[in-house]
């Protein structure tokens, strides 16, 4: 498996090879081991979750403040989302900064989000599936959203005609929002 730490260097792109024949492929698609390698963190994934969307549809900027802060192993099972990071840490020289990546089925590539970043993606296509490992349970009351379009984090989403829920329409921007 190749791992990859992009602009922000806790965010890790992972790419596990896949071993094909007649009969169809297989991938490990986590090794724990592997994974402390190239991340630094040992894990313990308490949580799996799993969306489908239409295209265009934008989920996030989702995170959730401590003492459940989670970290997010995500990826693509079906079709194929455009997946954002953006560092929500108080004095990181990368606050505010986001990375984006595609991830799909085909291409197989995982993104690894720490906690204390913000995350969302938009599908690229139709009934995109999008499984999410995560290191901390879904928490209703530390539950927070960064609104998607922040015109100070700037992200390039690459779909046009976006549909969003209305959870994620009201959040506000980095500017106001509660921090970890």
């Amino acid at each position: 498996m190749t791992a990859q730490r992009l602009a922000i260097p806790d965010v890790v792109l992972f790419e596990p090879p896949a071993f094909a024949d007649e009969r169809g492929q297989f991938f490990e698609s986590f090794n724990a081991q592997q994974f402390a390698e190239a991340t630094g963190v040992s894990v313990g994934f308490v949580q799996d979750n799993q969306s489908t969307s239409r295209k265009g549809v934008l989920r996030g900027l989702h995170y959730q403040l401590p003492p459940h802060a989670q970290g997010k192993l995500v990826r693509v099972v079906r079709g194929a989302v455009f997946d954002v990071a953006v560092d929500i840490r108080r004095g990181s020289p990368s606050f505010g900064k986001w990375v984006g990546e595609t991830l799909s089925a085909q291409n197989r590539r995982q993104l690894w989000i720490p906690a204390g970043f913000a995350h969302g993606f938009v599908a690229l296509e139709e009934e995109t599936e999008f499984l999410y490992k995560t290191t901390d349970f879904w928490d209703k009351a530390s539950e927070r959203s960064i609104r998607w379009d922040d015109p100070e984090i700037g992200i390039d989403w690459p779909v046009l005609e976006l549909i969003v829920s209305q959870k994620d329409r009201d959040a506000g921007p980095l500017k106001s929002a509660e921090l970890p």
